[in-house]
Order: C-alpha cells, then structure tokens, then sequence
C-alpha cells in the first residue's frame, strides 16, 4: 500500500495511491493517520473515486514529524569515499520538522552557502511507539519507507565537529512522494540521485551498513519512536564534497532522488536572492 499527503483549499488530506491516482482517505497528513491503531485498516477501508492531482500539491508525506533522527555514514560505499573507518555505532544527528519540504517543491539555495550538497537517503516511518526494542519489535515498528534528500550545506556542516547546523537549514529537505508499507520495498532496491539527467548516486540498500531494523531498535533505546517519526538511514557514495574537485548545487538544476518501488522526488534549484 502507497500512502500520501495532498495540499488542497481546505488543508491537508490523507490519501491512497493507486495507479497514479488518489482515493481519498480523510482529513489530516499521513502521520495523523499513523496514530490511530487501526490505520491500515481505515487506509484500506477507503473507497471513494480514485483522482488526480498535480504532483506540485503533494506535501512532505509526514509534514510535522516529532523527531528526524538522521544517520551519517552508513553506506559503505560513501564511508569509503569520506576516507572514514566502517563506525561500529551508527553516527546520529538530527533535523527540525521545518526543513522538509514537498516531493515537487523548488529548493532555494541559502544565500549564506555556496556549499550545498546533494544525498539522497531512504526514509524510515514509525508505526507504533517503541522503546527498547528487539530486532523483531523493531522491524514491526515501521509503518513504511520513503524518499528524502539530506541537502546538505557543507562549509556550516563543518564549521565545527557537530553537523546540525549544516544539516538542518530550514526548507531544504524534500521528503515524499508516498509512504510504502515494507511488503511493496525491494530489499535490494535501486536508490539514485540525478542532476540535470547526469547519474551522480546509484547504490542498492542492501549496501547499508545499519538497516532499518538495527536503526529503530538503537534510536528506541535512547528515546521512544512514535507514530511518524522519521529516521533518515544515511546516503550512498557519490556526494558532490567528496569529489576531486568538489561540486555543489547550482541555480537551474534539478535533482531527481529516486528510490525503487516508492517513487521520486523532483527538486527544482533556484538561487536566493541576495538583499
């Protein structure tokens, strides 16, 4: 099951995807829906007129997370490319549910970077709250996956040896299209960013060194994860800091981040402008 939020005239609407269609499930945003016991059942239980919609009037699939819990380092391939060690605990930092941003939305630039970076990440939604939780308890937490792209800014990320502040500038982590329940995500499913058509990430999740289930049980003993909360699990190799020279987003660019069998992500780059 695809689950999504729609911006309409009269607020934020839950919906079903099918066939690149909505079924109309009710009002409110995906983690609304996500508190209730019973949201698979209400999901699917929705039977209206499948629609259509402008991709531009889809919002982050959860718009106000409690927390965004992100990890770094975590595909060996992008560990290696860092010239880092393989960690032996996950590297945690978070966001504030004010940098996301729609699946369609337009990314400005900050006028204060001239470093922003692109990683494309595979996002874990929580269904039910845990604490403390086994592998099993864990994996039965997840709700589902999305798609996010942890715009960086990488002369603030490494102002100091803290990365919040290059990581969580407001409105520029798209996050969506859709929520996936884990039975429709490939385990080895293909995860790629592409600027202007040029493939500049393409890995597998299986190349994660935590999966899903390691990072809901290790965050959970620390914190309890609720309904919609989200754990970013960290990019692949091919960011642009890492390259010799190193590139970074540009005015007029558009990003594409996809991950297989959940969807894609269009970003359309603009430039602030400057006062």
């Amino acid at each position: 099951m695809k689950l999504a939020t729609l911006r309409t005239e009269n607020g934020l609407r839950t919906v079903r995807v099918e066939n690149g269609e909505y079924v109309d499930i009710g009002p409110g945003d995906v983690g609304e829906l996500l508190r209730h016991e019973d949201w698979q059942a209400l999901a699917a239980a929705a039977d209206g007129p499948a629609f259509q919609a402008e991709p531009a009037n889809l919002a982050p699939v959860v718009p106000h997370p409690g927390k965004i819990v992100c990890v770094g380092l975590n595909y060996r391939s992008h560990i290696t490319e860092m010239g880092r060690d393989l960690p032996r605990y996950p590297t945690l930092f978070a966001k504030f549910s004010e940098a996301l941003i729609g699946p369609y939305d337009p990314l400005t630039l900050p006028s204060e970077s001239e470093s922003v970076d692109w990683e494309a990440e595979l996002g874990v939604v929580v269904g039910r709250s845990v604490r403390r939780a086994d592998r099993a308890t864990a994996e039965a937490a997840i709700a589902g996956y999305t798609v996010l792209n942890d715009v960086t800014l990488r002369d603030w990320q490494f102002r100091t040896r803290e990365w919040l502040q290059g990581k969580t500038w407001e409105s520029t982590t798209p996050l969506g299209p859709c929520l996936v329940t884990p039975d429709e995500l490939p385990g080895d499913a293909e995860i790629s960013c592409t600027i202007d058509d040029e493939v500049v990430q393409k890995s597998t999740i299986g190349d994660l060194l935590f999966d899903p289930a390691d990072l809901v049980s290790y965050v959970s003993t620390m914190v309890t994860l609720n309904p919609g909360d989200l754990i970013a699990t960290g990019t692949t190799g091919g960011v642009g800091h890492a390259r010799k020279p190193p590139r970074y987003l540009r005015d007029g660019q558009t990003v594409v981040t996809r991950v297989q069998g959940i969807g894609e992500l269009v970003t359309r780059v603009r430039r602030e402008p400057t006062a």
